[in-house]
């Protein structure tokens, strides 16, 4: 299955400016993150999809492969949509925050592999299991109930399921890494917003009310997104370690 990973990256950021230039052990944030998904099997090729010169440089700097799109973009889904629209001869398309330099080759492998096997799948994401209390009810880790099928029953920044009885159903954090077949990003970047998006603004949440399935892949991998100056500090350190 040919498929095709896209890294969106913006450079405003308000709460880390500049963010995907933020040093990681002597490479930009874009650069790793660029470096870890280029070591999937399964995509041809990975490309960074920015509206700002100094990202596409810095990317093109340290052997990666960029590329300029519109900046009236209002979501990164828009961005890679257009990425989308120039290879029609991909027929999955990955995509990768430009935020998340710890994320796992073989995740993005995962991902692909859940459209090889199931041929009517159109959207797929990641959870990862949550256990800290406080975790579960902090409204920026989104949260996503699972159907025995691991399709995707509902997203919410709301604790879900409620813990009527304590223990009874494990309680799962979105993570924000997608796989798409091409076609439908495309379709679905221009479907209007919808009132549960709007409301909760979760812009998956369009899928569902439009009535598409998103399967989800369960991971215990480590995921950190950079957000704050402590989140660069602690990849930083774990970037340290791995290569010390």
């Amino acid at each position: 299955m040919k498929s095709i990973c896209v890294i969106p990256a913006r450079y405003s950021s308000t709460r880390l400016p500049g963010k995907p230039l933020k040093d990681i052990c002597g490479k930009p944030m874009i650069c790793r993150v660029w470096e870890r998904a280029s070591r999937a099997r399964s995509v041809a090729e990975v490309i960074v999809a920015t509206d700002d010169e100094r990202i596409l440089r810095a990317v093109e700097d340290n052997n990666g492969r960029a590329m300029m799109t519109r900046a009236d973009h209002k979501t990164g889904t828009d961005r890679l949509a257009e990425v989308a629209e120039k290879f029609p001869n991909m027929e999955v398309v990955v995509n990768v925050q430009g935020d998340e330099p710890l994320i796992e080759p073989s995740l993005i492998d995962e991902l692909v592999a859940a459209f090889v096997a199931d041929k009517d799948l159109q959207m797929a994401t990641v959870a990862t299991e949550l256990t800290d209390a406080a975790e579960m009810n902090n409204p920026n880790n989104v949260k996503v109930v699972l159907g025995k099928n691991n399709d995707a029953l509902y997203f919410s920044r709301s604790l879900i399921p409620y813990p009527r009885n304590a223990g009874k159903s494990p309680v799962f954090k979105h993570i924000g890494i997608y796989a798409y077949r091409r076609q439908f990003l495309i379709d679905y970047a221009k479907m209007t917003p919808t009132p549960l998006e709007q409301a909760e603004s979760l812009e998956q949440l369009r899928a569902l009310e439009n009535g598409f399935r998103i399967r989800v892949i369960k991971s215990s991998c480590q995921f950190i997104g950079v957000d704050t100056e402590e989140d660069l500090q602690l990849v930083n350190e774990i970037y340290r370690e791995a290569t010390s």
